[in-house]
């Protein structure tokens, strides 16, 4: 009985912790950039969306969003590693010109379909937003 009692108090010890740490990153995008990094997640809330920059890769490397989100990708390389951008497929729809290690920059979605992406200085570096 005293086993079970420990387990169940460490459960939902855990769970308490667990709707806290969630609860926070629910609450909108992270106004510091390295922190976007630190949380393994992609989606924000319904309308917030991260794509993090790591090891020459867009992670995620596709994503469906709504129509009329925001997504950000976060450069997540060390000090020091190159800079990256994303840049649309089709010129003028987004560019985020040269990002270092901690950059951000966001894009609103208002139009649906099929966004391709890539990053100028490494273009074997792709991506896709699918706005539905």
């Amino acid at each position: 009985m005293k086993g079970t009692l420990t387990i169940t108090l460490a459960l939902g010890a855990s769970l308490a912790a667990g709707v806290a740490c969630f609860s926070d990153r629910t609450a909108g995008p992270p106004s510091n950039s390295l922190a976007a990094c630190r949380v393994p997640i992609t989606v924000i809330d319904s309308m917030h969306y991260i794509i993090a920059i790591r090891d020459f890769i867009y992670r995620p490397d596709s994503l469906a969003v709504p129509q009329g989100a925001t997504v950000s990708w976060v450069n997540c390389e060390d000090v020091g590693q190159e800079p990256h951008t994303a840049t649309s497929d089709t010129t003028g729809v987004f560019d985020s010109s040269l990002l270092s290690s901690g950059g951000r920059y966001s894009h609103r979605f208002t139009n649906t379909g099929v966004i391709p992406y890539y990053c100028t200085e490494h273009t074997y570096m792709t991506g896709k937003i699918v706005v539905q």
